[in-house]
């Protein structure tokens, strides 16, 4: 018998995804605030995509905890559909995405962590957060798949969703970067002004990008049309 059943370790890693993803989206950052929000990271896009897939799992043991031994031959159908979808979803979406989201990332970061995770986030984003987006998805989809009994799809299924997931998320990348350097119904240019905000807390001034128009900007001059992309920085001494 296990120490722990694999149901009690589903509910635990559901919950622990909940809060990194309400932890996460509680932070204020200037890309979330851009066109896409959230959803332009993949990282994001895995966490949900995680949280989704160990909801299923907790919904397929309460339903097999409830049509246990009723003989409804309707629930044990619409069972079986459920944990063909959880095993599905394992397949396609949940270890491929978060296997390729954990290595990149580390790999990447070892190499040169500013390509990928600068340290300003440092002042957004705590070290626990960090690993709870991409650290712990992979100890957690190996932990299910060694404790529970999967049935995968065929090679080409599977293949063909995870092809189509990675051009979808491709042409979402595309659409987010249009969409942030020109308009795509008209075409009119677009400046980032920056805007700041000090922090008496922790005494950190944070640049946040705004999109503003240049048409209708009576402000507007030809010497500060330049676009300016800020980042939050430390400014200790600027406001004393």
């Amino acid at each position: 018998m296990a120490l722990v059943p694999c149901q009690v370790l589903r509910v635990a890693i559901l919950l622990s995804y909940c809060s990194i993803l309400c932890n996460y989206k509680a932070i204020e950052m200037p890309s979330h605030q851009t066109y896409g929000g959230s959803w332009k990271f993949l990282t994001f896009i895995d966490l949900v995509i995680q949280a989704v897939f160990f909801g299923i799992c907790v919904l397929t043991d309460l339903s097999s905890l409830l049509t246990r031994g009723s003989g409804n031959q309707e629930q044990e159908r619409q069972l079986r559909k459920l944990i063909s979808l959880r095993d599905w979803m394992l397949a396609v979406l949940a270890f491929p995405v978060g296997v390729f989201v954990v290595a990149v990332f580390w790999i990447i970061y070892a190499y040169d962590r500013e390509m990928i995770y600068p340290k300003l986030l440092d002042n957004f984003i705590p070290g626990w957060l960090n690993h709870g987006m991409h650290t712990t998805v992979l100890p957690f989809i190996l932990i299910e798949m060694r404790t529970s009994h999967h049935a995968y799809p065929s090679r080409s299924s599977g293949l063909a969703a995870i092809c189509t997931f990675s051009v979808g998320y491709i042409l979402w990348q595309r659409t987010t970067f249009l969409k942030k350097t020109a308009d795509p119904f008209n075409r009119r240019p677009r400046r980032l002004l920056r805007s700041g905000a000090w922090d008496t807390q922790d005494r950190c001034h944070t640049s946040q990008l705004q999109l503003v128009s240049l048409e209708g900007d009576p402000d507007c001059r030809p010497a500060s049309r330049a676009a300016a992309i800020t980042l939050p920085f430390l400014d200790r001494d600027q406001h004393r």
